[in-house]
């Protein structure tokens, strides 16, 4: 079970932002509630369950819908959902503050604070680029942006998604094959702050950098590849994202 862009729950949830970026609370509630709705499986339903909570008007709707969410990301459990625990703890705090409950703000702070800046995410890892590597060799920061040319990035970034690192790969820049090779992080990493709690809660993507550099130690030659239609509209996506690039 892990986060895909093209599940129909992330989808509608995704649709649901758009609908908040454009002002429109009302009709990206319903898009939430439609999502809970549908939703299968636990992942799923940690996810809906997180966005319908924020729509919420009341307090203890707010709460309930939170502490549901959380309810399934702990059924899950793995490296998927961990990166969210924080949100859901800090948001189902505030609700008990809300509520004058002090003593279960408190805990629920607490248990917020428990799982910050802890990675355990033991891979395998993934980068993917169009440059033509070999065994040994290490990938450092110091490029180019692959989506903000200007931009001389600080560090590395790699993933526990295959699909994720190939994704990378099609978006990168040059015209090599794309390629996908197993990675090892030669010093401390951290969640990618340009995706983690930005869109989604955590950091489902699994996306992480560090500025030590990373080793190959293989490659993969099979994933789940977009057609030219996908990439084109992820490409389009990237062009109209506003904002900096945190680096």
């Amino acid at each position: 079970m892990e986060f895909n862009p093209n599940n129909n729950i992330v989808k509608l949830c995704l649709q649901g932002m758009n609908l908040e970026e454009e002002s429109k609370p009302e009709e990206a509630s319903r898009i939430f509630l439609q999502a809970w709705n549908k939703a299968t499986d636990d992942f799923e339903k940690f996810t809906a369950a997180y966005y319908v909570a924020r729509h919420q008007i009341n307090v203890p709707d707010k709460l309930k819908w939170f502490e549901t969410s959380l309810q399934f990301a702990l059924k899950i459990n793995n490296d998927n959902v961990k990166g969210a625990f924080p949100s859901l703890y800090s948001n189902i705090a505030k609700c008990y503050e809300d509520l004058s409950d002090s003593d279960n703000a408190k805990k629920n702070h607490e248990l917020a604070i428990s799982f910050m800046d802890k990675l355990s995410d033991n891979g395998p890892f993934y980068h993917g680029t169009k440059a033509d590597l070999q065994v040994g060799d290490l990938l450092t920061a110091g490029n180019r942006s692959n989506y903000k040319a200007e931009v001389i990035m600080n560090h590395i970034y790699f993933t526990a998604l295959i699909n994720g690192a190939g994704l990378a790969a099609a978006l990168a820049k040059g015209d090599g094959h794309e390629r996908v090779y197993i990675v090892e992080p030669t010093g401390s990493f951290e969640n990618d702050p340009n995706v983690t709690d930005k869109k989604f809660p955590g950091n489902p993507t699994r996306s992480y950098r560090t500025r030590a550099p990373l080793k190959i130690v293989g490659e993969i030659t099979e994933w789940g590849r977009l057609t030219p239609e996908e990439l084109q509209k992820w490409r389009e996506k990237l062009a109209n994202v506003k904002g900096d690039i945190i680096n």
